[in-house]
This record gives C-alpha cells, structure tokens and sequence, in this order.
C-alpha cells in the first residue's frame, strides 16, 4: 500500500508539472521521457545507470541479458539513424536501448510474474524510472522558476558571501589557472553526479536479488526527496548565481561583469530583475547536496567506495564552486539542508524517538536561520567577516556534529563472542 500510495502521488505530481510547463509551451517531465523511447536521448549515460539500478532485482545471468538487448538495441538505433542520415545534433546517440529495457522489464512485470516476483520486479524498475524521470522533473521546476520568480535575490547572497572571503571568486580564478584541462575534467564530474550516485546505490542494494526485498533506507531514497524538496527552495529564494548576476553569461542583466577576477563591493543589496530564462536555481546547491549525501552513504562500503565518495564531494564542490554557479552561502545551506533531510529519513527508517525529532529540529532550524541571515543581514555579514564566517561554519558544524553523535549511537553495538571459561583437567 505504500509503494501504491507513493506511485498514485509522484503519478499526480508528473502530470501537475506536466500541465504547467504545457502552459509555458514545452513539453513537460513525461512528454520529454516518453520522446527518448524513440529520439537521442538527452543522458544516455543516465539511462544506462537507471537501467544497472533496476538490475539490482535480477540474478547476473538475467542482468548479462539486459545488457545485450539495451546494447543490440542502440546499435539497431545508429544504423537506422545512419541509413535514414539523420545524425544525432543534440543529446547522445545511445540510451534508447536501456530505457526499451526497463520498459520491457515492466512488461514483463505486469504479465509474466505473479505475487511477490511481480512486486519486487516493479519496484525495481520503478527505481530505474524514478531516477530517470527525477532529471526530467528538474529541468520542468528550473523552467518554472525563470518563469515564475522575475526578481533574484543575488546581490544579498554575494554581499553575505563576504563573511566567507567570496569563495566562488577564489575558486574560479584557481580552475581558470588551470585551463581547459581542469575545467573539461571538473564539468564530467559536475554533469555526471548521477552515475556516481548509481555507483553507491548499486553497492548498497546488492543483496535484493538474494533477499528478495530492498533495505529499509538506501542513497536513492534521499537523492529523490533532495530533488523534491529543494526546488521548492529554488521558487521562496531565487537566486541565479555569480557568473550570471556577476559574470559575462548575465548579458546585460548581470550587475556588472565582476566574475571570477574581481569581487563585489560592500553595498547595500536590492531584489534585481533577471530574465526569464536563467533557472533560479541556487539556493541551496543541490549538486552540493547530493553529492554530500553520496558521501554519506559511501562510508560504510569498501576503501575505493569511501575514497570514490570523498573524491565526489571535493570535486563537485570545487566545479560549483568554480564554474561560477553557486555561492559559498549555497554550499553552506546545501549541507546543512541534506544532513537534516538524511537525518529525517533515517528516523524515520528507525523510528522516531527524542534523539531523532532533535536532531531534525535543530538542522531545520538552523537551515531557516541561514536563510534568514542571508535575507536581512547580509550588510551586517560583510561588514563584520571574522564574526559571521565562523558563525556560519561552526552552524554548519553542530548540525553535521549532532548527525554523527546521533546516528553513532542509532548503530547497533556488537557482542563481543564469550570465551569459553577453561575447565580443570584430571590428572
């Protein structure tokens, strides 16, 4: 009853956003999906994770199988592209085959498997397609906000980002340094979060095909109500970011074209208008979000995960950082809002007691005080850098701190093995 419940609410929300982004005369979240069934999808790399995430429910042999139809598949895809000269101008040229597989997969599903196979076999590729409708879902709610959001609110953020010694600024001049090499490797990192996050997810759901039932909380579960929740974020604090408000991709809406080499004056900030395409989409950096949360849940996997996830985190934000989307104050937020969101889960995975309501509290609450601050103190912020930067660090801190005391006590405590007591021997 719940995956039902769960399936009829995200089914109700696809189809709200796809009737708003109708009203602004694109195709909406479903629409966009249903056209990769048949055109270059826009991920293909995406789709090939979703497609190795709904294989978590297969044995080898049956997953060795999948690949080769999704394989044979696209190749049918190239030489039919290739014979009907119609090349692939935007998106990739593979992909097709991994969602024909899911697709049939449901199928199957539906008219092959009975009882508990039929259901653990839908779950499966209700994941694939979850995480795979998750993108499409973004890119309608970043439309909506260009749409729906005319004023940003970035001259506050950038003049609250003082008290954190414009790091945005810092970064980009550092990864310009570095030419296109380092801006070509830091972008793979930044565009394919997802892949990494199958990575982890893929290590954590190893053991469904055996035990024929998911665990109880896993990464895919928070990367999906990151993505619910924070753009909704995105349309109560509107923000473009530096190298549009700041940059030269700001055209002439930008306030000045200051980014990376020269950081903004001290002044007093005002709502600005900005143009109705540039997503709002910043506050909190939702890259930096997710890749925190793969950070998290790639603690307890083998050494190459745990320094796979570290890798992730540091890159990811160096890239956010460097390209000029986002401001220190985002990153700040980002964390702090995925800690609370993870904390949530896991309490409610476990159970809700005293020690979890706390927990999530307090990271609300402090998320809401950012918030607030970068709102209606900004001024006060920049004006006084050594007391607000460690302010914003050390609220960061206490959430991360309670998460780990926390969850580090939710743990379960190993029995040491009793010895056996030595017996006397007869002589």
């Amino acid at each position: 009853m719940l995956w039902a419940a769960a399936g009829v609410v995200t089914l109700g929300f696809l189809i709200m956003l796809e009737i708003a982004a109708r009203h602004y005369g694109i195709p909406g979240p479903i629409v966009a999906q249903a056209q990769e069934v048949i055109f270059a999808p826009q991920s293909g790399f995406l789709l090939y994770a979703s497609m190795a995430l709904m294989t978590v429910v297969l044995t080898w042999r049956q997953r060795l199988v999948a690949a080769a139809v999704a394989i044979g598949i696209d190749v049918v895809f190239l030489l039919v592209r290739w014979v009907a000269d119609a090349p692939v101008t935007e998106g990739h040229p593979f992909g097709n085959g991994a969602l024909w597989v899911i697709l049939g997969y449901a199928v199957i599903a539906v008219t092959r498997r009975t009882g508990r196979e039929r259901v653990l076999l839908l779950k499966g590729v209700g994941l694939g397609l979850l995480l795979v409708a998750g993108r499409k879902t973004g890119d309608t709610w970043l439309l909506i906000t260009s749409k729906t959001r005319p004023a940003v609110l970035d001259q506050y953020v950038a003049t609250a980002d003082h008290a954190l010694g414009d790091p945005s600024w810092l970064v980009g001049r550092i990864v310009t340094a570095t030419g296109p090499v380092g801006a070509h490797f830091l972008d793979s990192v930044y565009t394919q979060l997802p892949v990494a996050a199958v990575a982890v997810a893929l290590y954590q759901l190893r053991h469904v095909v055996v035990e024929r039932r998911f665990p109880g909380h896993h990464l895919v579960r928070t990367f999906l109500v990151i993505g619910l929740l924070g753009p909704a974020i995105y349309m109560i604090f509107p923000v473009v970011g530096p190298i549009f408000a700041y940059g030269a991709e700001g055209g002439h809406w930008a306030v000045a074209n200051l980014w990376p080499n020269t950081p903004p004056p001290v002044s007093a900030p005002h709502h600005m208008t900005f143009d109705e395409i540039t997503p709002r989409n910043c506050m909190p950096s939702l890259h930096t979000a997710w890749a925190t949360a793969i950070f998290i849940h790639s603690r307890k996997g083998p050494r190459i995960l745990r320094f796979a996830g570290a890798f992730w985190l540091v890159a990811t934000l160096a890239a956010t950082l460097g390209f000029g989307y986002h401001y220190g104050a985002d990153i700040v937020a980002g964390v702090v809002f995925t800690v609370t969101i993870e904390a949530a889960l896991r309490s409610l995975e476990r159970g809700w007691d005293r020690s979890g309501i706390l927990l999530v509290v307090h990271g609300a609450t402090i998320f809401t005080a950012l918030l607030v601050s970068y709102r209606y103190l900004s001024t006060e912020m920049a004006e006084h850098p050594w007391v607000f930067g460690p302010l914003l660090v050390l609220a960061m801190a206490s959430v991360i701190h309670g998460y780990v005391r926390t969850t580090g006590l939710w743990e379960p405590k190993a029995v040491p093995i009793r010895q056996p007591e030595p017996q006397p021997e007869l002589v």
